[in-house]
């Protein structure tokens, strides 16, 4: 017995020991890569002293005397906070993504590595002019300096997944431009959705889905072939699951409108914008306020990777962007030789496509080797979209010709609506609607856009046999549309149709409804002028314009002798009825509505497309709004007839009266029969998630996820929070910054992200800003030195390093 309780006490000592050391190990990895932010540090290659001041968020003001010395300690600051976000962005745009998480990612890499980022950064990069060099280069010295000399304090991902970062290289900062890139293109995944439809339906019910320009008269400048046998049963739905859980798939839609000084109760023009992206930890912007006395001071939000501000202000302009929705991207039919699958035949010829080797190399030490190849137009995407016996290639403005990076350095220093000009002539590939408004008092917006000019419209796949449908260049700069200084005082866009059917080029079929827009318009209308409370209730707007128009139309066609007056089907309809459409997180009526929407598509589409189709088909939200769009105006649609029961003919009224039905017994089944007790904020809520955070033992040790929080809104509201249509109601959209701008008086600018500056999870500022983003909070943007110095919390120098 005695040795029996030796052996149980040194037994129960080890596990203490164990337990001890792990407790240890955890915080010593989630821990150690926290910078100091008081202390000082030397820095090579600087030439005078760099200040850097933090305020109560840690968002960085630094100071320098010259333009390498601000650049460097720009990449050496968010390098001490943001280093595995920026690593793993850097990852993504060269298809490396399989040597830290394995060969699940085989085909993000293969595809990721198709569409040539980095082939395009170094022509990007050799395009600059020798300040802009000079300023990349000296963001990435600052990032490998930071590297070096915390090579054994890194962030806890490195750890986790057992990597250390590579150097970092100038180009890599432009790759960032096709990761815009990609990530706002419509035509990927909104044509392939209808393809896929194409092959189940006929071709009456395929016509309807297309969507109606003719519609769509609310326009953000008011004045101014056959493939139904091809399958996509793709791999891109797959990479693309993949990518969003990274939180790398994070584009979407975005609100901004700017309001003359002459509209404004301050004198001032103001300048409003909220980019709606994918939300995740950390957040996609990082904070900052760069400063070369004299030279320059600019403040807004930086992409972790590049140095420059994207969207802002400096002391003249502040400037704010929103998806111009462009139809970017084409896909061709090609026709092969039948003795060699490497020729494809042009104008009667046969040429050679160009093959390129991969090797990519998968997490463990194993690697594979695979093949891309191209025709003279882009990739050849086939693999990627479940194609066996079809060759598919892929033309895609992202490839085209564009410098970005020239395009924010000149934004940082522009003075007037002429130099804004200039800068947007070589924003081409991220295609932005790009508001302006200056400390003078004038406004304006630009479609800064590549804009193919192309035989009809690019929206079914064309032959590849021939250069008819090739494209014939991009529309000029000075042709795309543009307003400044407009006679109403205000200019907005939010994803909406840009200009009428009289404007000569084809732009896009895929904007969005004009239900955000509208209820901006509403809101700087309705005043004479327009003050900065107006501007945030317009900003934290929940009241769906959406809604409005469709739940009249959805009560008129109910019969309400065919309710079932001992549930709750009456009170249901009856709250509809009397609902303001506001969608509060604590309203009932948004539930109610989100749920009969969802169960009235479904009864529409599911029975003609069967189970996978429509599954396929709604995580397009934009093709199932059009077309509700229009039959809430025709009542007319052969979709409206259920075609599994042929013995009866069903019309609008029959699928809402079942829609109601399904939403009342799917909504009692989840929430209970008390319908007081369906408040929206109970499933419609807001998780914060890390690319690690899906591991339930990582997020548990190192505290990765924040939420999930209620939210209000939803994708069709000027504050959304949108939700996939795969996960009924869990939103992963919103609004990534939201930014409101006193131009000439900027210290009464307002600010807020979803997050915070850090992105190390240990950090007190890795989402210290999310309550306050949920409340509609703001913090006053410190712009002028007096008020960046009264405010500071903390303080640090780069002093310069003595050569031994």
């Amino acid at each position: 017995m005695k040795t029996l309780r030796v052996i149980l006490y040194s037994l129960l000592v080890f596990i203490l020991i164990g337990i001890f050391a792990g407790i240890l190990f955890v915080r010593h990895t989630s821990r150690k890569s926290l910078p100091d932010y008081n202390k000082n540090i030397e820095l090579s290659s600087i030439s005078e002293e760099v200040q850097v001041i933090r305020d109560e968020h840690a968002v960085p003001h630094i100071y320098a005397a010259n333009e390498y010395d601000l650049y460097k300690a720009v990449g050496y600051q968010m390098a001490a906070d943001r280093l595995w976000q920026m690593d793993l962005l850097r990852r993504l745009t060269m298809g490396r993504l399989s040597e830290i998480f394995g060969k699940d990612l085989v085909e993000a890499d293969m595809l990721f590595r198709s569409l040539h980022f980095s082939e395009k950064s170094h022509v990007v990069i050799d395009s600059c002019n020798a300040q802009i060099q000079a300023a990349v280069q000296a963001f990435a010295d600052g990032v490998n300096e930071f590297i070096e000399k915390n090579s054994n304090k890194l962030p806890p991902e490195f750890t986790i997944l057992g990597y250390k970062p590579e150097k970092w290289e100038p180009y890599q900062s432009a790759n960032l431009i096709g990761y815009m890139a990609w990530g706002l293109t419509q035509a990927w995944s909104t044509e392939v959705n209808l393809f896929n439809v194409s092959r189940i339906v006929d071709a009456e019910h395929f016509k309807e889905l297309i969507p109606d320009m003719d519609m769509q008269d609310a326009y953000i400048f008011p004045d101014e072939t056959d493939s139904k046998d091809l399958v996509f049963n793709s791999a891109i739905s797959r990479v693309g699951e993949k990518v969003s859980e990274l939180g790398l798939q994070v584009f979407q839609a975005s609100n901004n409108w700017v309001v003359s000084a002459e509209k404004s109760a301050s004198g001032h023009a103001m300048l409003a914008n909220d980019m709606h992206l994918e939300l995740n930890t950390p957040g996609i912007w990082y904070q900052m306020h760069q400063v070369i006395p004299g030279e320059l001071n600019v403040s807004g939000v930086v992409l972790p990777g590049q140095p420059f501000i994207i969207a802002g202000h400096n002391e003249k302009v502040a400037w704010g962007m929103t998806n111009v929705m462009v139809d970017d991207m084409d896909f061709y039919l090609e026709t092969l030789s039948e003795t060699d699958s490497l020729k494809y035949k042009l104008n009667g010829e046969w040429k050679d496509m160009k093959v390129e080797e991969e090797v990519i190399y998968i997490k463990g030490g194993d690697s594979v080797v695979l093949w891309n190849t191209f025709t003279h137009r882009g990739p050849v995407i086939s693999a990627f979209k479940g194609l066996k016996d079809r060759t598919l290639s892929m033309r895609w403005t992202g490839n085209e010709y564009s410098n970005e990076l020239r395009s924010v350095y000149l934004y940082n220093r522009m003075q007037n609506w002429d130099e804004f000009k200039e800068a947007a002539k070589t924003f081409i590939s991220v295609s932005q609607n790009i508001a302006y408004a200056d400390a003078d008092g004038n406004i304006g917006l630009y479609i800064a856009a590549g804009v193919p000019i192309r035989e009809g419209e690019g929206i079914f796949i064309v032959p590849g046999d021939t250069t008819q449908y090739d494209w014939k260049g991009l529309v000029p700069f000075d042709e795309l549309p543009h307003s400044f200084n407009p006679a109403s005082g205000f200019i907005a866009s939010a994803n909406n149709r840009t200009i009428g059917n009289d404007y000569p080029y084809y732009i896009s079929r895929w904007f969005d409804l004009p239900n955000r827009y509208e209820r901006i318009a509403e809101g700087l209308s309705i005043k004479e002028k327009i003050s900065m409370d107006d501007m945030k209730a317009i900003q934290s707007n929940q009241n769906s314009k959406w809604a409005e128009k469709l739940v009249p139309w959805f009560i008129s066609l109910i019969d309400k002798n065919a309710l079932d007056t001992t549930g709750n089907e009456v009170a249901v309809l009856e709250a509809l009825a009397a609902w303001d459409f506001n969608m509060t997180k604590d309203g009932i009526e948004s539930t109610i509505f989100e749920q009969f929407y969802f169960e009235f598509v479904s009864n529409l589409y599911k029975d003609e497309l069967g189970e996978e189709g429509f599954t396929s088909f709604i995580k397009q939200k934009m093709l199932t709004e059009y077309m509700l769009d229009k039959l809430r105006s025709t009542n007319e649609s052969v979709w409206f007839d259920n075609v599994e029961t042929t013995d009866l003919k069903e019309g609008p009224g029959d699928i809402a009266l079942q829609s109601l039905k399904d939403a009342v017994r799917i909504l009692e089944s989840r929430l209970g029969d008390d319908i007081n007790k369906w408040e929206w904020g109970k499933v419609h809520t807001l998780s914060l998630n890390h690319p690690l955070g899906k591991v339930d033992l990582l997020n548990t040790v190192f505290k990765l996820n924040k939420g999930p929080f209620p939210v209000g809104g939803s994708y069709h509201t000027v504050s959304p929070y949108s939700y996939p249509m795969s996960s009924l109601f869990l939103a992963n959209h919103g609004s990534s910054h939201r930014h409101l701008f006193v131009c000439g008086d900027w210290d009464k600018s307002q600010v807020i992200i979803p997050t915070g500056t850090s992105g190390i999870p240990a950090s007190d500022f890795y989402c210290d800003q999310t309550s306050k983003y949920l409340n509609y909070e703001y913090n006053t943007e410190l712009f002028s030195k007096p008020e960046v110095e009264k405010l500071k919390l903390y303080e640090m120098k780069f002093f310069v390093k003595i050569p031994e």
